[in-house]
């Protein structure tokens, strides 16, 4: 078994390595690759993704990814790695859970899953600026194919993990044409898994939701944006980006990365929370490599270690820990 390792920038050079040390307790055996890739890359480098980066996670078809800045402005040469990499290896859908954790900055009884498409839509950034600078056009794709991928991995999940309903999140009063096929690609599609009950929700109308009472929530089908705004969201309830776990997922590749971003303004203090990155490795072991026995294993300890008051300073200021120590009491956990 072999596992492409990607650091990337910011808090991505903390949390990453703290993710490799529990994966490595209970998968001594797996082979670690490590690769390049993000803005740290492409300034020192030239390129965010270099093309060893490519053909080693092509290899390996596992990747564990960190996090890359994203500057709010273009940066001549600089595109987002992971959208790249996502598409590379077509792991077309994003998988990102949202369930309570023994904090105090989880709600109890949050279980939800959000699955939002991964390769198209706005995420396929195809945008221009005119000459003059004064406008600019982002192009939004949607496709009957990309659609159908996803509703079907959607509802296989739902079925595979005892959830009971999924709702379908579009806009397809304002976007008749591309969200309107995806919704109605999705409702077709979903006629095919009669034993799973189908609702859906304008997008306004599920964010009001997801504010109100995210418990009405099993499972969510949409596409990237929305997909990416609503999972946010669901961190709130769910303690907190720090705590928010991410699966890329597609036939034949996988890749791991938290939710939480580069976040510069700690990376470098030893502060960072590595869960997400842990239960990221968690669910490439449980969906990806099918150990859920393994996966559950990290889970219990992640949850014996906040249980036990083990914190870090996104959760609590009081007797916070560093990554490294927070981190060590998991593994504690796992012996």
């Amino acid at each position: 078994m072999e596992l492409c390792v990607i650091e990337g920038d910011g808090v991505g050079h903390e949390v990453i390595p703290a993710a490799l040390s529990v994966l490595q307790m209970v998968l001594p055996e797996i082979t670690i690759h490590k690769a390049y890739a993000g803005y740290e890359h492409l300034l020192a480098h030239g390129t965010p993704l270099p093309e060893e980066t490519i053909e080693i996670a092509k290899h390996c078809r596992s990747v564990l990814f960190g996090a890359a800045n994203s500057p709010s402005y273009p940066v001549e040469g600089y595109y987002e790695p992971i959208i790249d990499l996502r598409r590379t290896l077509n792991t077309y859908a994003s998988i990102r859970p949202t369930s309570y954790l023994p904090v105090t900055t989880a709600r109890v009884g949050i279980d939800l899953l959000i699955v939002h498409e991964n390769t198209e839509d706005l995420y396929a950034v195809d945008e221009q600026t005119d000459e003059s600078g004064q406008s600019s056009t982002a192009h939004k794709t949607t496709t009957r194919n990309a659609t159908e991928l996803i509703t079907h991995k959607t509802y296989q999940l739902a079925m595979s993990t005892g959830r009971k309903r999924v709702t379908i999140v579009h806009k397809a009063n304002i976007l008749p044409q591309s969200d309107g096929l995806f919704r109605r690609v999705a409702l077709g599609v979903a006629k095919e898994y009669p034993d799973i009950e189908t609702d859906e929700l304008l997008v306004d109308t599920a964010a009001y939701w997801m504010v109100k009472e995210p418990t009405r929530f099993d499972v969510i089908l949409t596409s990237s944006m929305y997909g990416d705004i609503l999972s946010d969201m669901a961190a709130a309830w769910g303690g907190g980006l720090g705590l928010i776990p991410t699966l890329n997922l597609g036939d034949h590749a996988a890749i791991a990365e938290p939710v939480h971003g580069s976040a510069t303004d700690i990376a470098g203090g030893g502060v960072s929370n590595p869960t997400a990155a842990i239960l990221s490795v968690a669910m490439l072991l449980r969906h990806h490599w099918d150990m859920p026995e393994v996966a559950e294993r990290i889970h219990d300890a992640v949850r014996s270690a906040l249980r036990a008051g083990y914190h870090t300073a996104d959760i609590s200021e009081n007797g916070a820990l560093n990554t490294a120590d927070f981190t060590e009491c998991v593994i504690r956990y796992l012996e």
